[in-house]
């Protein structure tokens, strides 16, 4: 009997699966278990992008699969828009009590962070009936047509795809690494305001607390605050797009609350339900009512098997801590990654982390002007023979993103910091 290797199902995948749907790696995964993987041939690897940000609770948490293995045997599918069920009742519950800030609020489930972001856009017309939508250059939101419009990076999101909905319109995010200052985004909103779309013709503003695709880089506190009193005095929805840094990621539930800001509106998804597919859009209830019944709604959102994965992560998180274990493994990998700058000042910007959302920008000759995609390619391609997984990223493709799982054990990190390290210093 011919064994399976990655080579031979690579092979097969070429053949039949579209070459836009690529893989990072010819890896093929057997297994899984909280931050480790196992491939065909018996490879362990340890994983510290966790799917983009999904296994929050590492890879086959066993309360998340005893209540899959519940809600299945009870039923998979009635379509909640159908014949609703409680878990779906529940998990909305639970949601719109963790969202931050005090106003009430309801949710909506759907199966992607991309449909979150689109229905935000369509309940933000609805409450206030204007057209526009500012998102900001680096931003990602979605592969759909309108969240491809929303994100800011062309390649290889948005190349050959357009064209893509108007309205939609871009600022610069405060990078200040980047000579970008909360000043001078919020000076480029006053302008957009004055060039290219009325403040009262503007429904809202979306943004991510920490820049997934775009590098990782936070948002001040200042900033938000800032966007949220613009809001106000234009009457403009404030949407916070929380996909990859929500559900305990960046040392709170949700990223917004670094900064003490409620928005209106809230994308949810990714770590939500441990690698079951939901989404979710929470927001305040008189915004979220605006729509027409029918308005919204998806044969699979807010799937029952999904919601019961999701009711058990939220449990998991609050019973393990995992908000505070963020923080502690934040601060861990910060800590000897810092010390690898120290080392090699000519190669690393920075390092710079919110909670367990950590990234490690590399340069050359120590000029932030210069990135150095080279070397984070090589490392990336080297990180199979290290025994890790690892996910690159960035406005020039220069950052490399760790997301650990927040249970990861304490050997386990060391180990994956270990390896890394000497990867790094093998390359560099």
């Amino acid at each position: 009997m011919t064994m399976t290797t990655n080579q031979s199902l690579q092979a097969r995948k070429t053949q039949v699966i579209a070459r836009g749907q690529g893989n990072m790696y010819p890896v093929y995964v057997e297994k899984a278990l909280n931050s480790e993987v196992w491939d065909v041939e018996g490879n362990r690897y340890i994983d510290l992008g966790t799917g983009i940000a999904v296994c929050n609770t590492g890879h086959s948490h066993p309360k998340v699969i005893a209540a899959v293995k519940e809600q299945v045997e009870k039923f998979s599918h009635t379509c909640i828009m159908v014949n609703p069920y409680e878990v779906g009742v529940e998990l909305a519950e639970k949601l719109t009590a963790i969202a931050p800030g005090n106003s009430e609020k309801k949710a909506i489930f759907v199966s992607t962070g991309a449909e979150a972001v689109e229905n935000c856009v369509k309940i933000a017309r609805a409450k206030t009936g204007r057209r526009g939508v500012i998102a900001f250059n680096g931003g990602f939101h979605g592969r759909t047509n309108l969240a491809m419009a929303l994100t800011g990076k062309i390649t290889p999101y948005k190349n050959l795809f357009g064209p893509f909905p108007g309205d939609i319109f871009h600022a610069p995010f405060p990078i200040d690494v980047h000579g970008i200052s909360v000043e001078q985004s919020l000076k480029a909103l006053e302008n957009l305001f004055k060039v290219d779309i009325a403040p009262e013709d503007t429904a809202a503003i979306i943004v991510e607390p920490v820049q997934g695709e775009g590098g990782f880089y936070q948002a001040p506190a200042e900033f938000l605050q800032a966007l949220r009193k613009l809001c106000d005095q234009h009457g403009i929805l404030l949407i916070a797009d929380e996909i990859q840094t929500g559900f305990g990621r960046t040392g709170k539930m949700f990223s917004f609350e670094h900064a003490h800001v409620e928005p209106d509106l809230i994308t949810m998804a990714k770590g939500i339900a441990g690698g079951f597919p939901i989404a979710a859009v929470v927001g305040k209830s008189e915004i979220m009512d605006a729509p027409n019944p029918g308005g919204l709604g998806g044969t699979y959102g807010g799937s029952p098997v999904a919601c019961s994965a999701a009711l058990a992560v939220l449990d998991v998180i609050e019973s393990d801590n995992l908000i505070a274990r963020a923080n502690i493994i934040g601060q861990r990998f910060n800590q000897r990654l810092s010390k690898l700058k120290e080392k090699y000042p000519a190669l690393i910007l920075n390092v710079r982390n919110q909670g367990a959302m950590i990234a490690l920008e590399l340069i050359e000759n120590g000029d932030a002007e210069q990135p150095n995609t080279a070397l984070t390619q090589a490392i990336i391609a080297g990180a199979k023979k290290a025994g890790l997984i690892l996910l690159a990223c960035g406005f020039y493709g220069n950052v490399i993103r760790f997301l650990p799982a927040l249970t990861m054990p304490d050997d386990i990190m060391t180990e994956a910091l270990d390896n890394f390290e000497a990867l790094f210093e093998q390359l560099a």
